[in-house]
């Protein structure tokens, strides 16, 4: 009888009550390193506005030619998002999505690794309820964006506490002959030629001396399908082997049925989100923010 009643209650709940929601948005601003309007699309947790409350940011890059609505037009951000801080997974979180035209890095077409650093992340941080720290602070992708985030992690790890990679495109030395990296303008010298010297000065392999050297580690989400085109399962691996001496338990991978394909992809969000926020701190009152972003202000002695 009691169990029956639970029950009841529980679907009074379900049907009478509203479920969390969270907002997605577009924007653009100035960018002074590109030289033109950054665009990013944004996700703002529920409650956002009224709960007085600084958040963690997640920045979601996109893959090659894509955009900054691509995870959520294709990839189901908002109702993958929705669920996980709906069920506790996951707290309330903002989820910056920007745009690029390059595969993130500073290429033939643009500086957008450059950007990245110097116009999104201090846009977003003096915009938006975000703590502007490290420990609030995570960046994931998929395949081009996943080297995004790799390199992202990798050379500057005292920017993020976490990151995630989904298919990246990290190939090691070079991509596949069929990879759009060889057709991509980021690579793409004066003469159309793909530049296998810029390739390999860009790749995680150019940073990854200097991080097993240092003392910070940004725990890491890697996945991959088994039956990726592009073998970005085998390339993911090599990211794990070269890693996981110096974190161990701070490095994960999973392999999901599948290809280079946002099948994989929309299965893997999950597990990157969760995996990230394992080790990132959640929403703090409103307060916290203004004496961080005070101290980010502060004049360095």
């Amino acid at each position: 009888m009691t169990f029956r009643c639970c029950a009841i209650g529980m679907l009074v709940l379900l049907f009478c009550s509203p479920l969390l929601a969270g907002q997605i948005s577009h924007h653009r601003f100035a960018s002074a390193v590109l030289g033109r309007d950054y665009p990013y699309t944004l996700y703002l947790p529920d409650g956002y506005r009224s709960a007085q409350q600084a958040y963690p940011a997640i920045y979601l890059l996109h893959g090659s030619f894509g955009d900054a609505s691509d995870w959520v037009e294709r990839g189901g951000l908002e109702r993958t998002a929705d669920r996980l801080i709906r069920e506790g997974v996951i707290p309330p979180a903002v989820i910056v999505m920007p745009g690029s035209r390059s595969w993130w890095i500073d290429g033939y077409n643009e500086p957008a690794r450059r950007a990245f650093f110097d116009d999104l992340i201090p846009h977003v941080e003096a915009t938006w309820q975000v703590v502007p720290e490290r420990a609030w602070r995570g960046v994931a992708g998929l395949s081009a964006g996943g080297y995004g985030s790799v390199n992202f992690a990798l050379e500057r790890p005292e920017r993020f506490a976490a990151a995630a990679a989904l298919s990246p495109a990290s190939y090691h030395p070079l991509p596949p002959d069929d990879s759009s990296a060889w057709r991509h303008p980021a690579f793409l010298d004066a003469a159309g030629e793909f530049d296998v010297a810029l390739w390999k000065a860009r790749n995680y392999t150019a940073h990854l001396d200097a991080y097993l050297a240092g003392e910070l580690v940004v725990p890491l989400y890697l996945s991959a399908g088994d039956r990726d085109v592009f073998n970005a399962l085998h390339h993911t691996r090599l990211i794990y082997q070269a890693l996981e001496p110096n974190q161990p338990y701070r490095i994960t991978l999973e392999t999901f049925s599948g290809g280079h394909t946002w099948r994989v992809w929309r299965a893997s969000l999950p597990g990157a989100l969760t995996w990230m926020f394992g080790f990132l701190e959640g929403p703090v009152p409103l307060e916290r923010l203004t004496e961080a972003q005070a101290e980010a202000q502060a004049p360095t002695p």
